[in-house]
């Protein structure tokens, strides 16, 4: 489950999921102690039986996860979800019929793992001046490594990978060839090394007392995808992993992302605490998964980098859009001073989904690029104000040519690099019998695909238009 970053969002996170869930047999209640638990009003239904009994037998680790949230007081008899085996392999059932807007979730501040926990920890000191991101994913490797630590029971049923393609082989990679998925997943992979590269340098190697088992690349990749497909954002806008929280599923089907609120609450016999608090954004039967949505602007791109998988859905086929103001553009300072001044730097990113407007901004940005000494002078400062407002409409012929050709010929470079044509890829989905990895690498390919031929055609068209 998850949300960002570098700007490339719950669980993920992820950084790291759907379909109904046939009914387990249920046997005695679990009993809770030593915190007042979060959920106390009885209810009628399958709550007075065993919530971990079910066919195939839930593993250890899962059993032992959900006691220790019991005698956390997160959970109890009449908590209205339960784990169990779903198509996603783990996820939260109904044990009794959920209302829309039912908080089905509570999770008290102490068990949250976010930046402040790190703060408050034996290393906190030593990651003030980390990114987020990466303290949190040191702290939660060195955890991992730790025999005695507090976490180990929600560590102990995280998995060891996802099918991110962070962890895809390179022949399994080829299948993404001239794909943004590619490139976005080689740039992370660099990054978090690079980012484990300092911090091995500047903080485990110098304090070795404090990291007594080795930590690798490969663990430091870990923790950075298990923040990457678990870690919510949602109200602070900070990381958080939330144990329990992180085993509920997306669905395609749930078309909201107003599911989470923090609010302060009983978090103990007599205690109170800051609470974070999951709804059911729709109904739910007793015995169905409940399912979120990991987020409605996630291309399948992001879908596949973050968590591993990726929706048949037309509205995540996207393409990213790269344009820039050349170095050696004689107006290249005034450009960039207008680009500026609208939130658009030299290089700007447009993300562009199949079937939908073009984004505000593309048009106006092209035409500053495309601006010559023919319309110079709208780049003079009396100008300036007004300048952005120009733009929303053609400039001039010639202007509008150079937009247009700088768009269509993006589109064909990009296209040119695929292995694949647009027909090859439809026919394999058509055929079926892919196996998980390449259906994801045939459908995120053949979206970017048709969006680019989308693009071309729509400005090839305006091209032929211009008089």
């Amino acid at each position: 489950m998850s949300t960002l970053f570098f700007s490339v969002s719950p669980p993920s996170p992820s950084f790291p999921p759907q379909s109904h869930f046939k009914s387990f047999k249920h046997l005695s209640p679990l009993k809770t102690t030593l915190k007042r638990p979060l959920f106390s009003t009885a209810t009628r239904s399958s709550l007075h039986v065993d919530p971990l009994e079910s066919d195939p037998p839930l593993p250890p680790s899962v059993r032992t996860f959900w006691k220790w949230l019991a005698e956390e007081g997160v959970v109890s008899s009449t908590c209205p979800v339960r784990p169990a085996y779903v198509p996603e392999g783990l996820g939260l059932v109904a044990r009794r019929d959920i209302a829309q807007d039912e908080v089905v979730v509570k999770v008290p501040r102490r068990l949250w793992i976010n930046p402040d926990t790190v703060a408050a920890s034996e290393i906190g000191y030593l990651c003030t001046d980390l990114k987020p991101w990466v303290a949190v994913s040191l702290f939660l490797v060195r955890e991992k490594m730790r025999g005695n630590s507090p976490w180990r029971l929600y560590i102990d049923i995280l998995p060891e990978r996802t099918d991110s393609t962070l962890y895809w082989s390179e022949e399994e990679l080829a299948e993404i060839k001239g794909t943004l998925l590619l490139r976005m997943t080689r740039e992370m992979k660099e990054h978090v090394e690079s980012q484990y590269d300092k911090v091995k340098e500047e903080i485990i190697s110098q304090h070795e007392q404090l990291f007594p088992s080795s930590i690798t690349l490969d663990g430091f990749l870990w923790a950075f995808s298990m923040l990457r497909s678990r870690a919510f954002s949602h109200l602070r806008g900070q990381l958080v992993m939330l144990p329990l929280v992180d085993l509920i599923n997306h669905s395609a089907s749930i078309t909201r992302e107003d599911n989470a609120e923090e609010i302060n609450g009983p978090a103990g016999l007599f205690s109170w605490d800051l609470l974070f608090c999951l709804k059911s954004t729709r109904p739910v039967k007793e015995g169905e998964q409940v399912f979120i949505q990991y987020g409605l602007k996630k291309s399948n791109a992001d879908l596949a980098l973050y968590y591993g998988f990726v929706e048949p859905n037309a509205n995540r086929d996207s393409y990213t859009f790269t344009f820039n103001i050349s170095e050696s553009d004689p107006f290249h300072r005034e450009k960039l001073d207008i680009a500026a001044a609208n939130d658009l730097g030299e290089t700007a990113y447009f993300d562009i989904f199949m079937d939908c407007p073009l984004p505000p901004a593309i048009l106006p940005y092209l035409r500053l690029v495309a601006l010559q000494e023919t319309d110079a002078f709208l780049l003079e400062p009396v100008h300036r104000k007004s300048i952005w407002k120009t733009l929303e409409l053609p400039v001039s012929h010639v202007n509008e040519e150079l937009v247009c050709k700088m768009v269509i010929d993006a589109c064909e470079s990009a296209l040119s690099g695929y292995h694949t044509t647009v027909e090859q890829d439809e026919k394999l989905i058509q055929e079926g019998n892919l196996g998980y990895k390449l259906e994801i690498a045939v459908r995120v390919r053949l979206g970017e695909k048709r969006v680019l031929q989308q693009i071309g055609g729509i400005f090839k068209e305006k091209e032929s238009s211009i008089g």
